[in-house]
């Protein structure tokens, strides 16, 4: 779709997932049906923007260990750029992912290589690169000042896309609002934007408003609903989701993202590259794992077969 590359300024993590029926009640155990280890966190929007014809370069933290050996061998294999060294005292992080039958997925992490500040000095962008931050190292205490100085420094000139994920109420309000400011685009859940956004009866207006002054629009994001597209300019949309059995979310709100991202460096306007990114996580949720994002030949044809309509124009 386009030779522009995606600078990923995030975490990427190792991820123990579990598959049980339901999750245990407290202080009862459950057998999983299935257990595998794979390369997750941001790693996942990744492979979603590669997939999606955009290449990448990653300029996270990543640890000396096992885990920083899986994620810098499967970055390898999917060509994502590796700017920073590895951390020469910690290995990277971990999370355990509980997937229930409901294919909803239950986190608990542990953080590792990418809680520790940036080096400054091992990232250079390009004139056309786009940047992408995620709550996550906003949220780590020992990490979180270098990487908004970082981001403020890199998206001067560059468009920035921020998702605050669920760790966002975690994140110290000013370095949350200094980021917001940077901002380009802000693609987040319903219930994060609700907690940005506080009482306001028009959550995405004062999205825009009121956090993000640079922002050209704010995707709230809302599971098998679709997407709310709100542009600076006052059009809004609401693109619809597409129904499909889901096996496994995880990795969902990632494979989204990087969709989108792929799909605007490409040159499609918002609402279009909302419908893209739509369906590119309409497939991955039909597959078990993280880094399920289809290829670029794989969501044209899905979006070919389950024509949907962008509506609630205004």
């Amino acid at each position: 779709m386009s030779s522009t590359r995606l600078l990923h300024i995030g975490s990427a993590v190792v991820d123990y997932v579990y598959r049980i029926a339901a999750l245990p009640q407290h202080g009862t155990e459950v057998t999983a049906s299935d257990y595998q280890v794979l390369p997750g966190g941001g790693f996942n929007l990744m492979v979603a923007a590669i997939r999606a014809g955009l290449p990448v370069a990653f300029a996270g933290q990543h640890g000396t260990g096992p885990n920083g050996d899986i994620l810098r061998t499967a970055m390898a294999q999917e060509g994502v750029d590796v700017l920073t060294a590895a951390n020469p005292v910690m290995d990277s992080g971990v999370c355990t992912v509980l997937v229930t039958d409901d294919a909803e997925r239950t986190f608990i992490s542990w953080p590792g290589a990418e809680s520790r500040p940036i080096n400054d000095e091992d990232i250079e962008a390009g004139e056309g690169d786009w940047l992408f931050a995620s709550g996550y190292t906003l949220s780590y205490p020992n990490s979180a000042a270098s990487v908004a100085a970082t981001i403020e420094r890199l998206a001067k000139d560059r468009p920035l896309v921020f998702d605050p994920t669920p760790v966002v109420g975690e994140i110290a309000p000013d370095l949350l609002a200094r980021v917001l400011r940077q901002c380009r685009w802000l693609s987040c859940n319903v219930g994060e934007a609700g907690f940005i956004a506080g009482e306001a009866q028009d959550t995405a207006r004062a999205l825009l408003e009121q956090h993000c002054p640079r922002a050209e629009g704010v995707v709230i994001r809302a599971g098998a609903e679709g997407c709310l597209v709100s542009l600076r300019n006052g059009r809004e949309r609401h693109i619809a989701g597409i129904a499909v059995e889901a096996v496994d979310t995880n990795g969902a709100g990632d494979t989204h993202i990087g969709a989108f991202i792929a799909s605007l460096a490409a040159g499609y306007d918002a609402f279009q590259s909302a419908r893209y990114a739509n369906a590119a996580a309409a497939i991955a949720v039909t597959r078990h794992g993280g880094s399920t994002a289809p290829t670029d030949a794989e969501t044209r044809e899905f979006m070919a077969v389950h024509a949907q309509p962008i509506c609630n124009a205004s």
